[in-house]
């Protein structure tokens, strides 16, 4: 026979969740009181929730405290790799990038961009390590239709063994990133090569929280934009090879519909391949992106 358990919260469980929400009482700047308060509660609620035991807040404590030394502070970010498994970093990107109607869709801006990558001319190519060659090109516009001349579009992407330059020894560090600019029409475009599906690392803790949780660690093939444009706002997105197997379950939950993109094969020697140099048959891809006004 099974008895439902009901736990009593003690009174002065909660005379001390009061307390602490009260030491916060007089912090100067009224958002930073309205979220420590606000985290007080909630941390609280959690563990009276779960009944927490001081072996489970131990080895919560050890989590994060792992966590922080897989932090470089250049490439390595285990606490964004982290909030990107759980969630949080898609949450967050929902809430502070309600942009207009038509304006490009946002996600995640992952762990991995690195400040300062090379200037690209119009159509270069940013791959030094092999993979199938591919060119990504499109317009960059506003969301009344305008073109964007002079935009900036920070690209980056994983070699063909699913690991970036810099996460890498054996990569340039520019490879496989570049920022691009938009011509007098708004138009880009960029030679590389197909982006592949990978792993996120999982040789830290957060690997471990998703071999212990029965979760993959895989995300879809796809490219990293951040586009910069006077009198606009940044965008932070991707785009996702449209035939990728992990679409559905990606690991960090990043996928939006908007940002998927057919790779088309193209045939050695066409007309594009001549204009970017590229040698062979190669894929094609087409994409707008549309930015929301300041």
């Amino acid at each position: 026979m099974e008895t439902d358990v009901t736990i009593a919260i003690d009174d002065s469980d909660a005379k001390l969740t009061d307390q602490v929400v009260a030491s916060f009482a007089n912090t100067p700047d009224l958002r930073l009181r309205t979220l420590m308060q606000s985290l007080v509660r909630h941390m609280h609620a959690f563990v009276r929730e779960t009944q927490l035991t001081e072996q489970e807040w131990l080895s919560a404590i050890r989590f994060l405290t792992e966590t922080g030394k897989m932090c470089d502070g250049v490439v390595r970010q285990e606490f964004i790799l982290l909030s990107d498994t759980l969630g949080v970093s898609m949450l967050v990107d929902a809430i502070n990038h309600r942009f207009a109607s038509g304006a490009t869709d946002t996600t995640v801006f992952g762990p991995f961009y690195i400040e300062g990558m090379p200037e690209r001319a119009y159509g270069e190519n940013m791959a030094s390590t092999p993979g199938t060659p591919a060119i990504v090109h499109g317009q960059v516009r506003s969301t009344d239709g305008t073109p964007i001349a002079g935009a900036v579009l920070d690209v980056w992407q994983t070699a063909e063994n699913g690991m970036y330059s810099g996460q890498d020894a054996d990569q340039p560090l520019g490879n496989l990133r570049g920022r691009y600019r938009t011509d007098a029409e708004g138009r880009y475009a960029i030679t590389t090569i197909l982006p592949v599906s990978y792993p996120i690392p999982t040789d830290g803790p957060v690997g471990k929280m998703l071999s212990a949780t029965g979760r993959h660690p895989w995300r879809p093939a796809h490219l990293h934009f951040m586009i910069d444009a006077v009198g606009h706002r940044r965008l932070v997105t991707h785009i996702f090879d449209k035939d990728d197997e992990y679409l559905e379950s990606d690991a960090v939950f990043g996928v939006k519909t908007s940002l998927t993109v057919t790779y088309r094969e193209r045939a050695a020697g066409d007309e594009l391949a001549r204009r970017f140099n590229v040698q062979g048959p190669y894929r094609e891809a087409n994409y707008d992106f549309v930015l929301d006004r300041s």
